[in-house]
């Protein structure tokens, strides 16, 4: 069994069921945490549909799938926040495909589109029960820096060097 990884369009049928499984994930796990009850059905369906993803959409960000045996497994998408900074948004991989480095080339694609729009450098935001998600992060030579937004749910602000400054 091997990984591809190729652009997908963000509004596609494939990009939605993996967005929908992605922030199921990560609301029922914050609601486990913190109030001990899944997402409420009504609220994960406005939450799904409020956020399109259109910020990942050229010519401005890009967004990517990766298959494990040809079956899409998780994504990732980068968007341009000024003309040197892109965003890292929606790394995500289906629980039972976690460890087989699906991953870091998801996010090694990301930042691929991110040095081709421009971007000199790239920031995430992250909750701190996402361990999996900082652990990737660090390893993939991220830092935790200052605040880079206001993210409310954001606990953690990463940022990469994409490009060697010139001096």
């Amino acid at each position: 069994m091997t990984w591809t990884v190729a652009r997908e369009p963000h509004d596609s049928p494939v990009a939605a069921a993996l967005w929908r499984a992605y922030y199921t994930e990560v609301s029922d796990r914050w609601y486990q945490l913190h109030e001990n009850r899944s997402t409420d059905p009504e609220e994960l369906e406005r939450e799904i549909a409020a956020d399109t993803g259109e910020y990942l959409a050229p010519p401005t960000g890009a967004l990517f799938v990766a298959r494990w045996a040809g079956e899409p497994a998780g994504t990732a998408g980068v968007r341009l926040l000024d003309p040197a900074t892109a965003e890292l948004k929606r790394v995500f991989l289906h629980e039972a495909l976690r460890g087989r480095g699906g991953a870091a080339l998801l996010v090694s694609a990301a930042e691929d589109a991110a040095r081709a729009l421009g971007a000199d450098r790239i920031v995430l935001d992250t909750r701190g029960d996402l361990v999996e998600a900082r652990s990737l992060y660090s390893r993939l030579g991220y830092a935790e820096t200052a605040p880079h937004n206001d993210n409310m749910y954001a606990e953690h602000w990463f940022a990469k060097r994409l490009r060697q400054r010139l001096c």
